[in-house]
């Protein structure tokens, strides 16, 4: 058939339907290839190829049709350059956590566990291996429980919380009993004890953040009950408690609370946690609790287990100094009262707080001489800057029952009200129009998106990334109970809309793509990319950016970036020697739209074999 006039609507739906059919049968083949937890044929993948269309139909489809005059312009004698392998020791490589950098800094206040990033001159330029007998991870839920051991072949953790039901070796899997320290009988029933105090099961509690994570089981065990929770801990002597989490497929990042603000905005979560996290909360006049504080959400919930919580009666098993222990809860209490905090609750080695709707409901906090507020416009501005030792003001109120800020609807219905911040303009280019047409665009490019990989929603993609999010249009079209997306703001985005983000029940965290991501290797399954390489054009090289996020995304994972046709195609050329599958469609309004999409899979390759390593 001739497609004599491209402009024409009839053509231009036929191109398309040929477009997203070959697209479905690329992904048909690379999906039957996957692994499943034990290396044998992925089954979700299998059942989609046994039961999807005959890709023989159209045998010979070209999916650059309307791309060749663009690619014949660039130089077909230039071949492109391939990149080796990095030695198999970077096989768990986390550039800017690095442990012997780490080791360079001062110990204080955890300065050396902190972000330190390697120069231009010490930066790979080389693809980070997985290690031999990488499998791809269980679907969830399984996953939860379990993880192969080939993954990440760490015993340390079975033997240092062998009596506290962390994780347990079981031949070729790690099997997860969903304990911690705080709650060796599991985390289920710890939950079940905080819900007697907070709002957990009717969506008002949606978002959490757990401070000093472990295995993240807290927020593994919260999913089932709707909550997302960001859990982060430092890369330390607890070997791959990070990776082991997000093995699980629960989120979760590499940090910690040292002298730098949480890569969070003001007012995101809902709760916080820390159950013996070993966090010096009363500590630095209670800065640490302050930057909780600018975190959480006017209503929100602070939890406390462990020390110095009930140390009357622990004192001893805890080896620990009585009046130590007293003097460290009176710095809490007396840092929370500060904060405008309301104790709510304290049985066991469990206490919980409440931090007030607004200033107001805070009598004479205005005119204490301790209280030092931070300067208004601040909250937000966190990449690299240094934790402060005063108090983030609530947003003004008219009355004195109002939620400052605004008040949240319950989740699911969270999800696509308009945020609070964009209701009352504080949101600069962004109104409820613009909003609402944001969530109507994603929700059209998601479908798209579901007919060129059918493996999205099946259960095959777990952990996600948005690494340019916007307002979380994305994520939010994608939100189903298989998966969540970790989005991304970029530090040099034009618009501050992490916020709205978290206030639409989704998470996400600040970051500079120069810089590598807070992460281990091989802990994505889907990437998402939209206009990522327009925005970072001229501030860094898209090699290093790519490199990246070969290192992060799982062998076997998906690309999508959404760009420029000139951009994809520089991305296309350099992902070529890669070790990435790749194929170029148009925009679904058709192909005289400039926006194109790329789509990528990472092959399959681990160490060892005849692979040749870089020196």
């Amino acid at each position: 058939m001739a497609l004599k006039n491209p402009g024409d609507s009839r053509t231009r739906s036929w191109v398309q339907i040929f477009i997203v059919f070959g697209l479905c049968c690329f992904f048909y083949i690379l999906g039957a290839w996957q692994r499943s937890g034990f290396g044998k044929g992925d089954s979700i993948a299998l059942e989609i190829t046994k039961h999807g269309a005959d890709c023989n139909i159209i045998p010979s489809l070209n999916f650059e049709t309307h791309h060749a005059g663009d690619v014949g312009n660039a130089d077909e004698s230039e071949k492109p350059k391939s990149f080796k392998p990095c030695p198999p020791r970077y096989v768990d490589y986390t550039p800017c956590q690095d442990q012997k950098r780490a080791m360079t800094f001062p110990r204080d206040n955890m300065v050396y566990r902190e972000r330190h990033c390697p120069g231009e001159e010490e930066k790979l330029h080389c693809l980070v291996p997985a290690p031999e007998g990488y499998v791809t991870p269980f679907p969830w839920p399984k996953s939860r429980d379990y993880v192969p051991y080939a993954n990440a072949p760490y015993k340390a953790l079975t033997v240092e919380k062998a009596i506290q039901n962390w994780i347990q070796y079981e031949g070729n899997v790690f099997r997860f009993p969903g304990g911690g320290t705080q709650f060796p009988q599991g985390a289920d029933k710890y939950i079940d004890q905080l819900t007697d105090v907070i709002p957990i099961t009717n969506g008002t509690v949606r978002t959490a953040l757990d401070t000093g994570c472990g295995v993240a089981s807290w927020g593994a065990y919260l999913w089932s009950r709707n909550v997302l929770t960001m859990s982060f801990a430092p890369r330390d002597s607890h070997e791959a408690q990070v990776q082991f989490s997000l093995e699980r497929g629960v989120p979760a990042v590499i940090g910690v609370l040292g002298t730098i603000k949480m890569p969070y905005p003001s007012r995101a979560f809902d709760m916080a946690h820390c159950s013996r996290c070993l966090i010096p909360w009363g500590a630095n006049d209670g800065m640490y609790l302050k930057e909780v504080d600018r975190v959480l959400r006017p209503g929100g919930y602070w939890i406390l287990s462990g020390p110095p919580i009930n140390w009357r009666n622990n004192y001893k098993a805890w080896q620990r100094p009585k009046e130590e222990l007293e003097e460290e809860q009176q710095r809490i209490e007396d840092a929370a009262k500060l904060l405008c905090w309301e104790k709510k609750h304290e049985k066991g080695e469990i206490a919980i707080w409440q931090k007030r709707v607004n200033d107001g409901s805070c009598r004479g906090r205005q005119d204490d001489s301790q209280v030092n507020f931070c300067k208004a416009g601040e909250a937000n501005d966190v990449w690299y800057k240094k934790m402060d030792e005063c108090i983030t003001p609530y947003p003004d109120v008219s009355s004195p029952d109002e939620v400052a800020g605004g008040e949240l609807k319950p989740f699911p219905e969270r999800l696509y009200a308009v945020p609070p911040r964009i209701a009352s303009g504080s949101v600069p280019g962004v109104s409820v129009e613009t909003y609402q047409e944001d969530n109507n665009i994603w929700k059209k490019h998601v479908s798209a998106y579901k007919k060129i990989n059918r493996l999205i929603d099946s259960g095959r993609y777990r952990n996600i990334l948005d690494m340019n999010a916007g307002m979380g249009g994305f994520a939010a079209a994608l939100d189903s109970p298989k998966l969540w997306v970790m989005n991304v703001m970029p530090s040099v985005a034009e618009k501050e809309t992490l916020g709205v983000i978290y206030e639409r029940g989704l998470i996400g965290i600040y970051h500079d793509w120069c810089e590598a991501f807070s992460t281990y290797p091989r802990t994505y399954d889907l990437i998402h990319a939209h206009g990522l390489f327009s925005l970072y054009k001229d501030k860094c090289n898209i090699e290093d950016i790519l490199l990246e996020m070969d290192r992060i995304l799982r062998p076997e994972g998906a690309v999508i970036f959404r760009d420029e046709v000139d951009v994809l195609i520089k991305v296309k050329k350099i992902t070529a020697g890669m070790r990435w599958d790749t194929k170029m469609v148009d925009h679904e309004d058709g192909p005289l739209v400039p926006e194109k999409v790329l789509v990528a899979v990472k092959q399959y390759w681990t160490v060892g074999g005849n692979t040749t390593y870089v020196e």
